[in-house]
């Protein structure tokens, strides 16, 4: 059985402290178009407040949550307790994404570290908080963060992930537009 929370509270913050890994789930309006599910991790996820959250957003191969935020705003964010006591964590809100030119970014970027190939911040407002048991979900351990896509955008330089982007993240599968970093 779910149990739906008022907001984010310190027992819930503490929780997604303790996860590293989570999932970003968007869909496009049409109904002929892609549902998307990211699994995210490195530390990139904050918790502003006790209705608002932030991640920040690497330059990957897609750029598909964007895409939908601009459309339709829907996002769900999910946690799961891959060890300890079973839990899932499900935030549903609607969120935005925050390019680096703009006025919001240098107080948003306060949160975080600064990660190579930041793309943009996802900023969410959330309306609801539910936990449900999470008795199906496997106990697993994390070795270690793998470091792959930093060391990709290393390699990329600032102006290689520009070009890139400009490339290969301007459109969602289903033709969305997204305006990205330049």
């Amino acid at each position: 059985m779910a149990t739906v929370l008022p907001e984010i509270t310190d027992r819930i913050r503490a929780f997604i402290s303790r996860q590293s890994v989570f999932f970003v789930a968007s869909a496009p309006l049409a109904a002929d178009g892609h549902v998307n599910l990211s699994p995210k991790g490195l530390d990139t996820f904050r918790v502003l407040g006790p209705d608002r959250v932030a991640y920040l957003d690497l330059t990957g191969s897609g750029n598909e949550t964007a895409a939908h935020l601009g459309e339709n705003g829907r996002l769900t964010l999910m946690f799961c307790a891959f060890q300890g006591r079973p839990k899932i964590l499900r935030l549903f809100g609607r969120g935005r994404s925050v390019l680096p030119d703009s006025k919001e970014w240098p107080d948003l970027m306060q949160a975080f570290d600064e990660i190579p190939g930041i793309r943009q911040i996802v900023v969410a407002d959330i309306h609801r908080v539910q936990t449900s048991c999470g008795f199906g979900v496997p106990l697993m351990g994390a070795a270690e963060p793998r470091d792959k896509l930093i060391e990709w955008a290393e390699r990329k330089g600032e102006d290689g992930l520009i070009e890139y982007r400009r490339t290969k993240n301007t459109t969602s599968i289903d033709g969305i537009p997204v305006a990205v970093a330049e």
